[in-house]
């Protein structure tokens, strides 16, 4: 083999090289476009751009109706006890932005009986916290044994004037309003610390041993002197709140105690019996524990007995493990259950009322919430938050609306209508009470149908950059109106024939069968 002959073939390896290179590399780039991406060292042309949608169809079982929703609320509590004693253009706007017709068309309410503490002791609670008690301590009584239910002159009806504001405000906007009473602690002198914050450690008990009947007996009478003053009924009271856990302590800035299963168990048997004494038809609601895997071991903590005294399942939503057990307990109980107390704010999200990260996360939440727990009502925390950016610190974003609390006499345009209020009105004014919730196949999608059968609602949260095209599996339903909550949108209706979710978008749809 000769020189020239050598330097032949490897010129012409080098150039077949090169050329299959060239095909593998055209082949690579083609693919790379197909999946909307950029092959190494290749301009990207707008032609080769990612795509600007994704299509995806949604699969509504209309024929299997599930739960009957009651409806969407707040409790009352901390936000009320301040604002029911506003001017009255204030807290009629706010009246109107939670319960009227053209608010977030709320029907139910929580009423929070307060226990209430000594009237000597250092104010420590945060603001609004501090709901008053309905008892009365006699001049000159010492002690925590004075207390006697049967003589008038140791309760004060005219106590906790501003949270009752919202009874009568709600009553008469609401024709058909659900009103629940509900108790975070005993009064002061029911408790072990002496303090309505919890116990010393968060772990014990607070209610006094065997003061069980005392305290039902005290929140069954504040039940039916409401109910009289206040022309209305509370179809549940509950009991006890959050009570297996540690978060009440007597140095707490809110009011709360803990109860072991066991004592929850005494004090629903006590409740029940309490509210029967007067003849009364409010029944008990319980747990209402802070998530479902407590509910779990609330639940398994009481007798049959127990269990058979309990009209209504209540549980927090703070976490999402569990939540299918919830409701398959309440479905082989034959009980109806309540998602009845939720809020949040995204991760590192600072205070911002016009907040799309909280807004999506929020919905996401209850689109889980209604889920997987298949729940009567969702019903939220405080409707109404302090403002919380202060003195350097970025704050959060709880609360829907947001106000200075602290104001002594706040106008109505300090009301700030926070994102997460928009989003909460895709939910709440197109999935009204009577309404049946319906198996979707789409995870970040609820769906509802009226009672009879002529409107479908669908509410999806889209959170990412991707706009989503949407379409039913099944016919029957036409597209009648969209309604979407976005950086640009509040709960605003756009035009469109076909079902299209905007990026980092909440949005309704509503269907109409034809005929």
């Amino acid at each position: 083999m000769n020189q020239p002959s050598i330097m032949w073939n490897l010129s012409d390896n080098r150039r077949m090289r090169m050329a299959v290179r060239r095909r593998t590399m055209r082949k690579l780039a083609a693919m790379l476009l197909l999946a909307g991406m950029a092959a190494p060292g290749v301009a990207q042309t707008p032609t080769e751009a990612a795509p600007a949608t994704v299509a995806i169809t949604l699969h509504v079982a209309t024929d299997r109706p599930g739960t009957t929703f009651e409806g969407w609320g707040t409790a009352l509590a901390w936000f009320a006890n301040v604002t029911g004693g506003y001017p009255d253009a204030t807290r009629e706007r706010l009246a109107d932005l939670f319960y009227g017709p053209n608010g977030l068309g709320w029907t139910i309410a929580r009423y929070n009986i307060g226990g209430g503490n000594a009237a000597d002791t250092p104010r420590y609670l945060r603001t609004g916290a501090a709901v008053p008690g309905f008892w009365r301590r006699p001049a000159g009584a010492t002690g925590s044994d004075w207390w006697r239910p049967e003589d008038p002159t140791m309760w004060d009806w005219s106590a906790d004037a501003h949270q009752r504001w919202w009874l009568d405000a709600i009553r008469s906007r609401v024709r058909q309003p659900i009103f629940e009473a509900f108790s975070n602690s005993p009064p002061w002198f029911m408790t072990v610390s002496g303090r309505v914050s919890g116990a010393t450690k968060g772990s014990d008990d607070n209610l006094r041993p065997g003061a069980e009947p005392q305290f039902a007996t005290y929140l069954a009478r504040v039940v039916d002197e409401l109910q009289r003053r206040h022309r209305l009924t509370f179809r549940t009271l509950s009991p006890v709140n959050e009570p297996n856990t540690d978060y009440w302590f007597a140095a707490n800035t809110q009011e709360g105690a803990h109860w072991s299963p066991a004592r929850q168990g005494r004090m629903i048997d006590a409740a029940d019996a309490a509210l029967k004494a007067r003849g009364l038809k409010t029944v008990i609601a319980a747990p209402d524990e802070t998530n479902s895997t407590l509910f779990v071991a609330d639940w398994a903590g009481w007798n049959p007995a127990t269990r058979a005294r309990v009209g209504q399942l209540n549980v927090h939503s703070y976490a999402n493990t569990h939540q299918t057990a919830v409701r398959d307990i309440a479905r082989a109980a034959d009980i109806r259950l309540w998602m009845s107390e939720h809020d949040m704010s995204a991760d590192k999200d600072p205070e911002n009322f016009e907040s799309m990260a909280t807004a999506l996360a929020f919905a996401e939440h209850v689109v889980g919430d209604i889920r997987r727990l298949e729940p009567a009502a969702w019903v939220f925390w405080q409707a109404v938050e302090n403002i919380s950016a202060r003195d350097g610190k970025p704050g959060s974003n709880w609360g829907l609306i947001k106000m200075d609390l602290t104001a002594a006499a706040p106008r109505p345009e300090s009301i700030h209508i926070t994102r997460k209020y928009w989003a909460m009105a895709n939910f709440s004014r197109y999935v009204r009470p009577g309404y049946r919730l319906l198996p979707i196949d789409d995870m970040d999608s609820i769906a509802a149908l009226s009672a009879d059968g002529a409107t479908l609602v669908v509410v999806h949260v889209n959170p990412g950059p991707v706009r989503r095209d949407l379409s039913l599996a099944a016919g029957g339903y036409r597209l009648s109106e969209t309604i979407v909550t976005d950086a640009t949108h509040n709960a605003a209706p756009v035009a469109g024939s076909t079902m299209v979710a905007p990026p980092r978008s909440v949005t309704t749809f509503v269907l109409k069968r034809p005929g």
